[in-house]
């Protein structure tokens, strides 16, 4: 027991010496390698049961899995003035937690992944319209073009727009918005009061969901279940903690590897093999996104009145 402390505080001590800008890096790729296992995770269970009731029990064992946490800090983390703003982010997530899910289950998971990207340019036009920022040349470009990486993805008049890629579009609107809210509570809330608060917020919100369509499942099923929990935990815990320690724009070319993740899980374990236009519109979409945030970066800042 003394050797492992001893380890423990060994590679805590290696972790602190790193730079910000590394941690931020590691615990970003961590994040998408969590959120692709979660991901695929979600579209086997998806086979046996409901995606609404699996969000659920995602949000139970995902808070269960931090109640340790919790309660080593004697719930203090749980402090907070702003359980409003926790309230509105958890409505906001829920409702993309349901439609992403539900995604999902019926699309393949490489092409929800793809179109997924499209929150940092969903997030940008945010920007402008709730925080008032100027809409330069580049945004408008960025943005044009990552709605043409959309439609190379979607391919509308082609072929059909399937129900599970109009749902996960939808899904990463309000996902940026849930977004925007995390950047204005990481200003004041730790990242386990951000997490911890979503799993409850997430929990209570998706109990009436799963009811309406609850089916019986055996102990193997929930054993699955929990493991979606966990890795969402972990997928949330990192990102959040990500974002702490360096700039979005060191981390964002490394959340293309979600992309990257789930590919092969889809390839290895469902047999979908993404075609060159899932491949060639995730690129278009991230570019996009990846240059807003770059050109935010070295925008002079604006003066305060």
């Amino acid at each position: 027991m003394k050797a492992l402390t001893t380890g423990m505080q060994g590679a805590s001590a290696v972790w602190h010496r790193q730079t910000p800008a590394l941690r931020g890096i590691v615990l970003m790729c961590l994040s998408t390698v969590a959120f692709s296992i979660m991901h695929g995770l979600v579209r086997y269970v998806s086979e046996v049961l409901p995606p609404f009731q699996i969000a659920f029990f995602r949000n139970i064992f995902g808070l269960a899995f931090l109640l340790p946490l919790l309660m080593r800090s004697r719930f203090s983390i749980l402090r907070t003035k702003r359980i409003g703003l926790h309230a509105l982010r958890g409505v906001i997530n829920i409702i993309a937690m349901l439609m992403f899910f539900t995604a999902l289950s019926i699309s393949p998971i490489a092409k929800v992944t793809a179109l997924s990207f499209t929150a940092p340019i969903f997030m940008a036009i945010l920007a402008v319209l709730v925080l008032g920022e100027r809409f330069r040349i580049y945004r408008w470009l960025a943005i044009l073009c990552g709605f043409i990486g959309m439609l190379i993805i979607l391919r509308p008049g082609l072929v059909a727009v399937d129900t599970g890629a109009l749902l996960v579009t939808a899904s990463a609107g309000l996902w940026a918005i849930a977004l925007l809210i995390i950047k204005i509570l990481s200003r004041t809330e730790a990242s386990l009061t951000i997490v911890a608060y979503m799993g409850i917020f997430l929990g209570i919100f998706s109990i009436f969901p799963a009811l309406w369509v609850w089916q019986p499942f055996g102990i193997q099923t929930l054993f699955w279940l929990a493991m979606i929990g966990l890795f969402g935990s972990i997928a949330q815990m990192s990102l959040s903690q990500s974002l702490k320690e360096t700039d979005p724009t060191a981390l964002m070319p490394f959340d293309f590897l979600k992309l990257v993740w789930t590919a092969l899980i889809g390839a290895w374990f469902f047999s979908e093999i993404p075609d060159i236009y899932t491949l060639i519109g995730a690129a278009v979409i991230f570019a996009s996104g990846f240059f807003i945030a770059l050109r935010e970066r070295q925008a002079p800042p604006r003066a305060t009145p």
